[in-house]
């Protein structure tokens, strides 16, 4: 892991963020699952842009409070995110974005004929924000999900995955439609189980000042563990499986209240 420059201060980082590193142009963070990336209509405060600012501002009052979001994760996605501290600098990341390498892992449901390959759509939003595959450049955006599988159990695969392109619920409409549905997505599966199984693993980047190659790769959450054995060993995803015993399956009001937010 590459080590900030600017040093950590601890007891001012918020519940539901860890971060990973700080420069004077850069944060790279980790954010937890059930956390908003950016304000929204019904939240504008407990966002990870506006804790992050927060945290700046407590750390240093003198300091740049005004932070830019270079891309977002879903709510119930966790896993690397960077911020700018300056519009310019987000702009040049901006210009790289197409060359930025960005690692997924995915519980699905099923196991996948192909073990790997890439999946190619054109997706559009309906109004109510549902995203799906359309069969023309002129009805949607061109979105690119190439994964391959790393584990597999009885009913459900663990997969590693790269975002070739960044389209909004990319890889959770792109899973769903070939029938193979993340678990715990309230939005594209019929049957959720527990929190969403998706995660930003790495993130691999030029920084848009100095152009150092600089690779982030986040602790991969517990809640996998549950369903395999995962070592990190060499930068390798491996491993030996366990007996898949299921997500814990959150409350039916909370599942409910989390439907509604997506």
């Amino acid at each position: 892991m590459i080590k900030s420059k600017i040093k950590i201060r601890s007891k001012y980082v918020p519940e539901g963020i860890k971060i990973l590193y700080e420069d004077r142009d850069i944060i790279v963070i980790d954010k937890s699952s059930g956390l908003l990336s950016v304000k929204a209509r019904y939240e504008k405060e407990k966002t990870a842009h506006q804790l992050l600012i927060n945290y700046v501002k407590k750390g240093n009052p003198k300091a740049k409070t005004n932070l830019f979001v270079v891309h977002r994760l879903d709510r119930e996605t966790s896993g690397v995110m960077v911020f700018t501290k300056s519009y310019e600098l987000r702009e040049k990341f901006a210009a790289q974005w197409k060359n930025v390498e960005k690692k997924y892992l995915a519980v699905v449901q099923g196991n996948l004929a192909e073990k790997s390959g890439i999946i190619e759509s054109y997706l559009a939003e309906k109004d109510d924000y549902m995203v799906f595959s359309v069969e023309t450049p002129e009805e949607g955006k061109l979105a690119r999900t190439r994964y391959r599988v790393i584990k597999e159990s009885k009913d459900y695969s663990l997969l590693e995955i790269d975002l070739l392109t960044g389209k909004k619920n990319q890889i959770r409409v792109h899973l769903s439609e070939r029938g193979y549905p993340i678990l715990g997505d309230l939005k594209y599966n019929e049957n959720p189980e527990g929190r969403l199984a998706l995660h930003a693993l790495s993130i691999k980047f030029r920084h848009p000042f100095n152009k150092e190659e600089m690779v982030f790769e986040t602790k991969i959450p517990d809640y996998f563990s549950d369903c395999f054995e995962i070592q990190d060993k060499d930068g390798d995803l491996p491993r030996k499986t366990k007996p898949f015993k299921g997500l814990k399956r959150a409350p039916k009001k909370e599942r409910k209240n989390r439907k509604d937010k997506l």
